[in-house]
């Protein structure tokens, strides 16, 4: 019987998003109809940008508090209606905000966290997660302007992380630890003519390549790149550039050893000998 009403609710929910796409809200057409026949028509994209910010509170306000699986499956199929692309066997957990979910896309199999919060706060900008990424709960993501974050396949972003501005590219196979912030705004505070607040600010992103661990609460700031395989300590603030392979750690980041390969285990037996058995 549960089986039923599940594939019930399915096809319901499917058929009403389909019609829903190609139908204008009741409330736009009445204001077309109501406004004066000589004034301009109105813009596409504005009309099309109303209609996602309407579909998107009403979806969220009906869906994301909605608990244990029934809400994630629930959330895997409206959802759709809003985001800019999802992939397949996403889990979205309760209470998780989208901001202007038109510029996000979510690969397949990936997971997001309780609490969690991704926005897009530019026009042009826009997010990607990746397939089988992981957001723990409360990670919260926001980019600036005409602004690009990627999180790469198989990436883990722990509990309480915040990426924050205009350019981060984060590459597959990445594990970034709870209480982590990666903010790429950087203001030039030297004129106290103009208050804190009025301060000009610049970008220039925030690079973290493949295979890349950052422990608990590493702090990366505007324009570093930290190479492939590279592990950041605990506690770090990392200001330069970190070479691939490195082990870096304190306030500022230093490098103090290198990753290497590590050889085979060499073997005991003299040359031309049979080798020995364990008995």
């Amino acid at each position: 019987m549960h089986g039923l009403s599940w594939a019930i609710a399915h096809a319901v929910l499917t058929v009403w998003l389909h019609q829903w796409r190609r139908t204008p809200l009741a409330g736009q057409v009445q204001m077309i109809k109501r406004s004066d026949r000589n004034s301009p028509p109105v813009p596409a994209d504005r009309l099309n940008a109303s209609r996602s910010n309407w579909k998107e509170a009403l979806l969220l306000a009906l869906c994301k508090n909605l608990p244990l699986s029934i809400g994630r499956k629930i959330r895997a199929i409206t959802y759709r209606a809003i985001l800019a692309e999802m992939g397949q066997s996403v889990q979205i957990e309760n209470d998780v905000d989208l901001i202007h979910a038109s510029g996000i896309r979510f690969g397949s199999q990936i997971k997001i966290g309780q609490n969690a919060r991704i926005q897009c706060c530019g026009d042009n900008s826009t997010i990607h997660i990746q397939n089988n990424a992981s957001l723990d709960r409360s990670v919260e993501i926001t980019t600036h302007g005409s602004g690009k974050i990627t999180i790469g396949e198989q990436t883990y972003i722990g509990p309480y992380t915040c990426l924050s501005g205009d350019f981060i590219q984060i590459g597959h196979s990445c594990l970034i630890a709870s209480h982590s912030s990666l903010y790429t705004e950087h203001y030039t505070a030297g004129d106290r003519s103009y208050s804190s607040q009025d301060q000009a600010s610049r970008y220039k992103g925030i690079v973290i390549e493949d295979d890349c661990w950052l422990g608990s609460g590493v702090r990366v700031v505007d324009g570093v790149t930290i190479g492939k395989g590279s592990v950041i300590g605990a506690g770090a603030i990392v200001t330069t550039d970190i070479p691939p392979y490195s082990i870096a750690v304190g306030v500022p980041a230093k490098v103090v050893s290198q990753r290497t390969a590590k050889a085979a285990k060499p073997s005991t037996d003299e040359p031309g000998q049979e080798p020995t058995s364990n008995r």
